[in-house]
């Protein structure tokens, strides 16, 4: 058969509108499939234009989507049904929401469809056979049927090396997925933290699985690593130290040691030795999910860490000679316009290297989501505003405008061109790069944004609920809107003022 897959474009302009990474699961999905003799191939819509010849000529086209690629998805499912063609649409957002996505296409495959994917594509072919397809949500006649989720794949070994060249245009380079010459790899599932934002653990379990050693070093030796810069897809690549330590080895023994990046938890800095030897193997910066300086927000998203584990992980993590990328989410109930410039202020103080200011997204499959839409907190049916830089619910210590307006604040703080110079001063000049690029995208999303600045204005003030959801914030926390931040707030940048002020005024 032959089928293409389609990973839609992110809505907007975004933080990482320069980094074409495509996630892995429609190319080794693509990979099981070609090995199986089938004529399968990857659409990058964030890279390149659709080929709706190839799309409407295949004899089946699979959509991969998350909560804010979901419209476009959606889109595109419609137009490709529309010419005859069957579509299957899986992924974080289908799983979670199946009968939504069932209004746009044939089936949705929910879960990891590594091991369905050829079994579901068979009963394609034969036209039958559906209802023993694990994870399958399909219609039989009038009735919607959602087929029990399988196993999730124990042994991540028996998994292929992803064939980079089944994506559209070829492999890395200028003319693929990765201008900048990145390559995704994935040594690892799930997270054994479970943080209330994050639909990893219900998308992939709590359980710790990862390839071998061998595997990996077999992964990284199918690319081409000149110039490149790899990044290992992890959710949370030390998670078991062991593990990561002979993997490390390993890639120190054979030689492939390529400059990477990944995911870490603020508990890496616990494992003594482990972050000099991460050094050692190639790793030039790390993604850490501090979330918060607020230690209430900490308890809230259950995360596993308290501001001190976090002073010290940077501490670490610089001393090991890594860069660290520090991600934060604001809009927490125990969040107010001083927490989130406590936190751009923190940001600043500890040097980080480069930091992502997002706001609280309840995704579908999270308890966040769960408990705001049981509350009737949200406030948008848009999934494309769904993507960490836009407010969809009400928050309970400020107004929704505050917390846009505050967030982009906090962005203009770090990112503000006298942070950029002092980077340039100390000879850090990629550093400085993507200061500046950053800077620049938190004004180009400002001037875009105004009519939903305006919308944001119009909605009034903090959520007021239930006496039991009013407890949550104590008077200590300042539960308030922007309009009254008292005078000892840490001061901002004039380039935050000027990104605040002129949001406020949409």
């Amino acid at each position: 058969m032959k089928i293409a897959f389609v990973e839609p474009k992110a809505p907007g302009i975004h933080i990482f509108s320069r980094i074409r990474l495509p996630r892995l699961g429609p190319v080794l999905l693509a990979t099981i499939l070609s090995r199986a003799g089938h004529e399968a191939s990857v659409a990058l819509k964030e890279s390149h234009p659709l080929d709706w010849h190839r799309l409407i000529g295949s004899d089946l086209v699979g959509i991969s989507t998350i909560t804010s690629t979901a419209p476009r998805a959606y889109d595109i499912a419609d137009r490709v049904r529309s010419f005859g063609v069957p579509v299957v649409i899986g992924g974080p957002h289908p799983t979670f929401l199946p009968d939504e996505a069932l209004e746009h296409s044939t089936w949705v495959l929910r879960g990891e469809a590594d091991s369905s994917i050829l079994a579901f594509v068979e009963a394609v072919r034969t036209g039958g056979g559906f209802e023993h397809v694990p994870g399958l949500s399909w219609r039989d006649g009038h009735r919607v049927v959602h087929n029990p989720l399988g196993l999730a794949i124990a042994d991540l070994d028996t998994l292929p090396t992803p064939d980079m060249s089944l994506i559209e245009q070829g492999g890395p380079g200028p003319s693929g997925f990765a201008t900048a010459r990145t390559i995704p790899i994935q040594t690892s599932r799930g997270c054994p933290y479970d943080c209330s934002f994050c639909s990893v653990t219900s998308m992939f379990g709590r359980k710790y699985r990862f390839r071998s050693a061998d595997k990996v070093l077999e992964d990284l030796r199918a690319q081409d690593l000149d110039d490149a810069h790899v990044f290992f897809y992890d959710d949370n690549f030390t998670a078991n130290p062991k593990r990561t330590r002979e993997l490390l080895e390993a890639m120190i023994d054979a030689g492939v040691t390529p400059r990477w990046s990944t995911q870490v938890h603020t508990d890496c800095a616990r494992h003594e030795g482990l972050l000099p030897l991460m050094r050692r193997a190639g790793c030039d910066m790390v993604y850490v999910g501090f979330e918060s300086v607020n230690p209430r927000t900490l308890r809230l998203y259950d995360k596993a860490q308290t501001v001190e584990a976090m002073e010290r992980a940077v501490s670490a993590i610089h001393a090991a000679g890594i860069s660290v990328h520090g991600m934060f989410v604001f809009g927490s109930d125990a969040d107010d316009a001083e927490t989130i410039r406590e936190t751009a202020s923190w940001a600043k103080a500890h040097d980080l290297d480069t930091a992502q200011f997002l706001i609280l997204t309840p995704l579908p499959g999270t308890r966040v989501f769960e408990d705001l839409q049981r509350a009737g907190r949200l406030l948008s049916p848009d999934w494309a505003l769904y993507d960490t830089h836009h407010v969809v619910f009400r928050p309970m210590g400020m107004s929704p405008l505050a917390l846009q307006t505050e967030t982009l604040g906090a962005q203009g703080t770090f990112y503000s061109i006298g942070q950029v110079l002092r980077s340039a001063l100390r000879g850090q000049k990629f550093n400085a790069m993507i200061r500046a690029y950053a800077g620049h995208h938190n004004r180009a999303w400002i001037r875009t944004h105004k009519p939903f600045l305006a919308h944001l204005r119009a909605l009034g003030g903090a959520w007021r609920g239930t006496e039991a959801a009013e407890a949550a914030v104590t008077p200590a926390d300042g539960a308030r809107a922007a309009e009254a931040v008292p005078s000892t707030l840490p001061a901002r940048s004039a380039d935050a003022k000027r990104a605040a002020a002129e949001a406020s005024a949409a």
